[in-house]
């Protein structure tokens, strides 16, 4: 039976076209990597059960076993054999079967305990091989994060070193304490492009954030596509604009669904924002019948706000706001279309209410649920109305009273969660209105004590802002970003009991060899015992 089982385990071997290692051949030796354990992982998994005796190696016969008859486990499957070839330079292909000889890392939908819900996971490491189970896809994928983390650093390199590629022994059942876990990108101060926005989202999903806000219109420039008004985009969007002037350009149509279908293959939601009826300056100096006056004011490329107000008494006001909001919303898979709603102080306190209860009315016709910074819960909307507290206090009445009645809300607190502020007053780039976060500000809160009158249950999530006034390339996005958005993805997924500040330092401190192999340029802040 023995010698039959080992033929068999050779024929599938020669089937797959992978290099035999007959039995008694020498092993070659490899150095060791530094041993890694289950908990070393951000953010932290809710349950881990050590087996030191289970761990598994990866070796040129591993392959990766998807659900039979499932595309999106295989899709999983092939997204985790695409990082780790380059690494290991074993072949691992993705075998949607049930089972095999191999040894084997198992990618499967179904059979996992229900409380992972619908977005975490079971991984399970034995001495034969690693097992993720999820109830969806988007949990394989959570899963599949994990295990790059529980794997050497060297896993990140795309040049192959001689690694013992090992996994510790055990098990993980992890899921997250909140359903939305944010990043928003500003895209009108200054234009980033597909391949910067790309490249992001492939930094945002290994720390599972699952939302992507994108902020396209602002006093500065307008960066979407509208053909209804097409002005928006080539002067709006044109040479000149953006913060000092040095900031053009636009995402098509067809470049918005690329990032959108990038985004969701990383079983990330896109959610794009157009600020109303403040924050329009790059719309009205291009189009003046936006204007009540008919008369087009000066482009403006400075960083102040709360000056520019669309003409609320204006029927040509409510449709150029149904144009733009149709056109984006039959681009925008995902639930969500961002209406804005901050510092509108040209905006009197009536002509605000009458413009939202227009406006907010036409986000749902076209089949989206609105969301808006936490001004708009001025106006008493619709419970299914989402707000975004971006304030720096600790109470604020409108929103506890939201709250109250059933609206949820998504915590960006400035002075916690804006990756543009200033890490300190000799950080290069930045902004220190909200004031100074170090990583253990950006750490050190709760998003369900935050706010009075909004407990956990009114809390959908955490979101980190990056306002772009001061950023010009990606390595301006990651210095800012990195390392404090991995603390906020911590807050948004991982359990409030496990929250310890040592704790999370030190898992922090041992991402930095990942991120300088993927070329990540993030701050080496003086808190963290970096490796």
């Amino acid at each position: 039976m023995r010698r039959r089982h080992t033929m068999t385990r050779l024929l599938v071997i020669a089937a797959l076209g992978l290099p035999f290692i007959l039995p008694g051949a020498p092993a070659v030796a490899a150095p060791t990597a530094p041993a890694r354990h289950l908990a070393d992982v951000v953010p932290a998994p809710v349950e881990t059960h050590p087996d030191a005796r289970g761990a598994f190696r990866l070796s040129p016969l591993t392959v990766i076993r998807t659900s039979p008859g499932s595309a999106a486990a295989w899709q999983v499957g092939r997204q985790l054999a695409d990082t780790l070839r380059p690494a290991t330079g074993y072949p691992l292909p993705v075998l949607p079967v049930r089972s095999t000889p191999l040894p084997e890392i198992a990618l499967v939908i179904g059979a996992a305990p229900g409380r992972v819900g619908q977005e975490g996971y079971q991984l399970d490491v034995t001495r034969h091989g690693v097992t993720i189970r999820a109830n969806t896809p988007a949990g394989l994928f959570a899963g599949t994060q994990t295990l790059r983390q529980l794997l050497p650093a060297q896993i990140e390199a795309s040049n192959r070193q001689r690694v013992t590629w090992t996994v510790p022994g055990g098990r993980i059942v992890d899921y997250p304490r909140f359903a939305y876990r944010g990043a928003m990108l500003d895209l009108a101060r200054h234009f980033h492009t597909v391949d910067e926005i790309t490249a992001y989202v492939d930094l945002l999903s290994q720390y599972k954030i699952n939302y992507l806000h994108l902020h396209l219109t602002d006093d500065q420039g307008w960066r979407i596509q509208i053909d209804s008004w097409p002005r928006l985009t080539t002067v709006g969007g044109g040479p000149g604009t953006g913060v000092d002037g040095v900031g053009p350009g636009f995402l098509t149509k067809a470049d918005y669904r690329a990032v959108v279908a990038y985004a969701a293959a990383r079983h990330i939601t896109v959610i794009p924002e157009i600020d109303m009826p403040g924050h329009t300056n790059a719309a009205q100096s291009t189009y003046p019948e936006l204007n009540c006056d008919g008369v087009a004011p000066a482009p403006r490329t400075d960083t102040a706000v709360g000056y520019s107000s669309l003409c609320i008494g204006d029927d040509l006001t409510y449709r150029f706001v149904e144009d733009v909001i149709r056109e984006l919303a039959a681009i925008t898979p995902g639930p969500y279309l961002h209406i804005g709603g901050d510092e509108a102080h040209a905006t009197t306190d009536e002509d605000y209410r009458t413009f939202m209860q227009r406006v907010l009315p036409l986000v749902a016709k076209y089949g989206k649920r609105a969301s808006g910074w936490n001004e708009i819960m001025q106006v008493d909307p619709p419970t299914d109305v989402v707000a975004q507290f971006w304030g720096t206090g600790t109470t604020n009445a409108d929103l506890a009273e939201a709250a109250a009645r059933g609206n949820k809300v998504i915590m960006s607190p400035a002075n916690r969660c804006y990756l543009d502020m200033k890490y300190d007053a000799n950080t290069r780039l930045g902004l220190r209105w909200a004031g100074l976060i170090e990583v253990s500000d950006a750490y050190g809160w709760d998003p369900a004590t935050r706010v009075t009158g909004v407990g956990e249950d009114a809390v959908l999530g955490v979101e980190a802002p990056l306002w772009s006034e001061t950023l010009r390339s990606l390595d301006d996005i990651e210095y800012m970003a990195f390392p404090r958005l991995p603390a906020i993805a911590e807050l948004g997924w991982s359990t409030a009991a496990s929250h310890d500040w040592e704790s999370f330092r030190a898992r922090l401190g041992e991402q930095a060899p990942r991120w300088r192999l993927q070329g990540v340029d993030f701050y080496p802040s003086p808190q963290v015992p970096w490796l």
